[in-house]
């Protein structure tokens, strides 16, 4: 009988269809001794069946499921386990995807291509209420969000710049976030503290009139901040 989770574990759901993905990816979590794979599902009807009874921190989901696509499934794990994070996993890198996915309110996008380490910092970040977005698929974001589908927030910092213009470090602080940095990668890139990232955010967040992350990150890819 498998021991029981400490309190400071992150309880992970992973849904694939393909049985020998799930298994390598148990083997990497379980490298890690803070995460731990509680379920495993084939399919999104499984995968919500799973969330309902386990309450994972984070389910990590493939776009490519039988049936259902996994951009399609997320609302409905969310209902099934409303204090998980849903970050997708995928080989998918069309931007559609990635916006129906954070439409429907994945916590993150990333490709199967991604190192182990940029897999296992998002499953944390998430885990703390960050919107993480691959660095191959942040130069998407701006794309995902098309002008006549865009989140309302974000269509409204188009006219917010004259009411509320950004400094230079806060135009830095946003490129970085569209490149899918974490305030800590932005704090080393930039000499700065973590805890002044976290302010100048939350300054960017303010000044637009915007909600997120993801949302800053539209922005200044629009404004060819990201380059």
């Amino acid at each position: 009988m498998p021991n029981p989770p400490t309190p400071t574990e992150i309880r992970l759901l992973l849904v694939d269809d393909h049985a020998l993905f799930r298994r390598g990816l148990a083997a990497l979590v379980a490298e890690d001794a803070g995460l731990r794979v509680v379920g495993e599902a084939a399919d999104a009807g499984q995968a919500q069946r799973l969330a309902a009874q386990l309450q994972p921190d984070v389910v990590l989901l493939d776009n490519h499921l039988p049936g259902v696509r996994g951009v399609d499934a997320v609302a409905g794990l969310r209902q099934a386990a409303p204090g998980a994070r849903v970050l997708m996993l995928t080989v998918s890198d069309d931007a559609a995807d990635l916006g129906a996915a954070l439409r429907a309110g994945a916590s993150g996008y990333l490709l199967k291509t991604c190192e182990a380490s940029e897999l296992i910092g998002a499953v944390y970040r998430a885990h703390k209420g960050e919107v993480v977005i691959g660095a191959e698929m942040a130069p998407k974001v701006a794309q995902a969000f098309s002008s006549q589908d865009a989140l309302p927030s974000a269509q409204g910092a188009e006219n917010s710049v004259a009411a509320g213009p950004l400094s230079p470090r806060e135009r830095q602080v946003a490129a970085a976030i569209a490149r899918g940095e974490s305030n800590k990668q932005i704090a080393r890139e930039l000499d700065i503290a973590e805890t002044t990232v976290k302010v100048h955010v939350q300054s960017i967040l303010r000044k637009l009139d915007l909600s997120s992350r993801v949302q800053i990150a539209v922005y200044a890819t629009g404004h060819g901040m990201s380059d």
